[in-house]
């Protein structure tokens, strides 16, 4: 799909802490990312959030961030970009794992 479609690539990141990680490294981490949708073209929208959902099921997942784009080739500039790939360098310090997800919304 391009973006002369009316879809919407979605991608979908998660990441699960280390337990030792403090509240200041994983509120750097959430600035961090947020920052990129400024730095980074390509990004139609950005959200993110954590975890409310009663059922339990994040298997220690705790944090989502969704990004918007409207190509492939939106996506794909993103990944290699600096801002990107300098953010990623940071996350070894606090993160634990981490779950990536891409798909054209429908």
């Amino acid at each position: 799909m391009t973006a002369n479609s009316s879809a919407a690539l979605r991608h979908v990141v998660l990441f699960s802490f280390k337990n030792e990680a403090s509240a200041e490294q994983i509120d750097t981490v959430v600035a961090d990312f947020g920052a990129l949708a400024q730095a980074v073209p390509g990004i139609v929208s950005y959200e993110w959030g954590t975890n409310v959902s009663p059922e339990g099921l994040n298997d220690g997942f705790t944090h989502c961030f969704t990004l918007t784009f409207g190509s492939n080739e939106d996506r794909d500039v993103y990944l290699v970009h600096p801002a990107h790939t300098a953010f990623v360098s940071t996350l070894g310090a606090c993160l634990a794992r981490s779950l990536v997800v891409d798909y054209w919304a429908k």
